[in-house]
């Protein structure tokens, strides 16, 4: 058995594209191997920066002979047809190939058999395909290429079992091609020079050498490792970021971190924009006081090893820093020179969408949305609802926000309490963009509650209203998250705010209900246990709704309710059957059956028992008593089971006791079906 490896070396790889980059190349050369009859025990990917490394192990030194089965067209098919298929499987005529009889009708086979060998032969032409299927977000050309990659290509390493493969990848144009080798760099400023490999140990041990960590996983230990260190030297605790963990680890082979501070001059800016400053746009670790506070330090990481003990780089960052934040010092220190009111007029000037008119416009919609929803919202003030959902779209026109769009909504919030404004209104300027994903927090003020839900509302009626529906991954105006966020407001805070008065289009609805589907199912509610509630039609409280979807999962996962879904199928099943055959049995078995018909006491006892049923679910539904709902089902089971042992439903010489029997049947599915569509359920 032998190890293959392969390094692709480029510039620079995008950090956000690395990880996903290494899985890709891993499946491709994998999928590859597997077309080629070449089995293997282990593949590992890896990346940083300026390589893509794969190594497989376990690879035979030849590969056997392989048989591939082709289907071909039914027996009698045109000749176009059939000629296709000969060619495909390369064969020469129908003689080569087999006739069979798959039980749906007789069709062509060809075997095709792919002859072994050498297994270094087969490789290069999988390394090629590879590439060639390599699926960049974002790729380029460079000189005179006709190569798409992602940053231009330098060398290849492709060893098996020691020695170089013979192959090469051409850029096309007037390039050379790059032919495959056995040297690689090492870090671009601390390696000078090539380094010659002979397997993936040699590779790794010689790359370490060189300042370069191969191990994604390995860097990011050495950078968390070392700032938790120097924080702990300052008496500072780091703010630990994954993200912005993974990031970095992507942007060094040879981390090093580094403690810089800011300057006390910028400290009474508020925190949110120095976060912002040092983490999204210069890829620094913030960090905290022993009360949480963000203290006056930060992390950065280097890749380079300083001859100064990196002074020069940390005076180099705090120069970038401060310059950063003299910029948002100067916005801080002028916006508060104008009201959020003062603003309004500037977004006249705003076009929030082509065809949907300016910001102003929007505002005005937003403004009466938010005091509709605030009547189902209790413990709101008019007053301040109307205030809030008037200004939270001031901070737009400001300094700081143009500077840092990611501020919006938070510096309204800061503007609103200098004014000193109400602490719920400036709350509700600051939340109404929560929650902005899954692990942001939800808005929990009544203020901010009507404001935020008025904000994303207004965004989805609108941009439907114009034809912007999400399409497959495409949601270019972030609608799926403005559901999700409606949503999880809603819930989280139990509201009763029946959507339909303000989602009108019934494609809308059903949008929100496949989303609410998805958040269900990440928090382990069977998708058809929603489906089956959904489908009664007229439920638009998501607090009711849930609460009929917990009543119906719970009673589920009992042995009375397998038991009953069971009774309801067998009924449901036989109605559906006949309805089949008579098309317009659905209106003749419609009410309640006729009493004076009811021949057998089986009969009798589950028309009993659906009365009894009715007579406690009906209040019990109106009470949102579900779980009791639920319960009174559970009677039903054993009259049920009887009445199918020992009643015939389709007696034909007696055409109105069957009419009857059938009423009978049918009316547990219509019971049972006040509470959710069960035939939705699986099982």
């Amino acid at each position: 058995m032998a190890e293959l490896l392969l390094e692709l070396l480029s510039e620079e790889i995008p950090a956000r594209m690395q990880t996903r980059a290494a899985d890709d190349l891993k499946r491709l050369v994998c999928d590859g191997l597997k077309g080629a009859g070449i089995g293997f025990e282990q593949a590992r990917a890896f990346a940083t920066p300026r390589r893509l490394t794969l190594v497989i192990d376990g690879i035979p030194a030849s590969r056997d002979d392989v048989s591939e089965e082709k289907r071909g067209p039914r027996v009698g098919a045109p000749d176009q047809a059939v000629q296709g298929f000969l060619k495909g499987a390369g064969l020469a005529s129908l003689d080569q190939a087999e006739k069979r009889d798959t039980g749906k009708g007789e069709f062509w086979f060809a075997v095709v058999t792919k002859k072994g060998g050498p297994t270094a032969e087969a490789l290069p032409g999988v390394i090629d395909a590879a590439m060639k299927a390599l699926p960049w977000p974002k790729s380029m050309k460079w000189g005179s290429s006709t190569m798409q990659w992602v940053r231009p290509l330098q060398s290849i390493v492709a060893l098996f079992d020691g020695k170089v493969l013979k192959g090469e990848v051409s850029p096309g144009g007037q390039m050379a091609p790059i032919v495959f080798g056995a040297t690689t760099r090492g870090h671009r400023f601390l390696s000078k020079g090539t380094v010659e490999v002979s397997n993936f140990a040699d590779y790794t041990a010689k790359l370490r050498g060189a300042h370069v960590v191969l191990d994604a996983a390995e860097r990011k230990a050495i950078i968390l490792e070392g700032a938790r260190k120097l924080c702990l030297e300052s008496q500072v605790k780091l703010n630990e970021d994954e993200s912005l963990l993974e990031e970095v680890a992507g942007l060094t082979e040879w981390p090093v971190p580094m403690l810089g501070a800011i300057d006390a001059q910028f400290m009474d800016v508020p925190p949110e924009v120095l976060i912002v400053s040092m983490k999204v746009h210069l890829r620094f670790f913030t960090t905290a006081k022993a009360d949480g506070t963000l203290a006056n330090r930060f992390v950065v990481v280097a890749n380079n090893v300083a001859r100064d003990g990196g002074k020069t780089i940390v005076a180099g960052n705090e120069r970038v820093l401060r310059g950063r934040l003299a910029d948002a010092k100067f916005f801080w220190d002028q916006d508060r020179k104008q009201t959020l009111d003062s603003r309004l007029p500037a977004l006249e000037k705003v076009v929030f969408h082509a065809k949907l008119g300016t910001q102003a416009e929007r505002v005005e919609r937003i403004v009466k949305l938010a005091g509709e929803i605030a009547r189902s919202v209790p413990g709101t003030d008019a007053n301040d609802v109307a205030k809030a959902a008037r200004l939270c779209k001031a901070d737009l026109v400001s300094g700081m926000v143009g500077e840092f769009p990611e501020l919006q909504g938070v510096m309204g919030r800061y503007y609103a309490l200098g004014e000193k404004l109400s602490p719920a209104v400036a709350d509700a300027i600051g939340d109404h963009y929560a929650p902005a994903g899954p692990n942001d927090r939800c808005p929990s003020a009544p203020v901010s509650i009507a404001v935020a839900l008025a904000d994303k509302l207004d965004a989805l009626v609108s941009f439907w209203s114009i034809g912007e529906k999400p399409t497959g991954s495409r949601d270019p105006f972030a609608l799926r998250r403005a559901a999700l966020g409606v949503i999880r407001i809603v819930i989280e805070n139990k509201l009763r705010l029946p959507l339909r008065p303000f989602v009108k289009a019934d494609d809308l609805l059903a949008f929100f209900a496949e989303r609410l589907k998805v958040q269900m199912r990440e928090k382990g509610v069977r998708h058809d246990i929603v489906d089956a509630v959904l489908a009664l039609g007229s439920e638009d409280d998501l607090v009711r709704l849930l609460a009929r979807v917990e009543a119906l999962q719970s009673f589920l996962g009992t042995e009375a309710g397998k038991n009953l879904l069971t009774a309801y199928g067998r009924a449901a099943n036989i109605v559906r059957a006949e309805e089949k055959k008579d098309k317009g049995l659905a209106a003749k078995i419609a009410g309640t059956p006729d009493a004076a018909l009811l021949e057998q006491a089986e009969e009798k006892n589950v028309a009993s028992a659906l009365a009894e049923v009715e007579r406690i679910v009906r209040p019990a539904l109106a009470a949102e008593d579900f779980a009791g709902a639920m319960k009174a089902f559970a009677g039903l089971r054993a009259p049920i089971d009887a009445l199918f042992d020992k009643v015939t439903v389709n007696v034909t010489d007696k055409p109105e006791l069957r009419l009857n029997r059938l009423k009978l049947l049918n009316q547990i599915r219509a019971t049972m079906d006040t509470v959710a569509d069960f035939s939705k359920i699986e099982g």
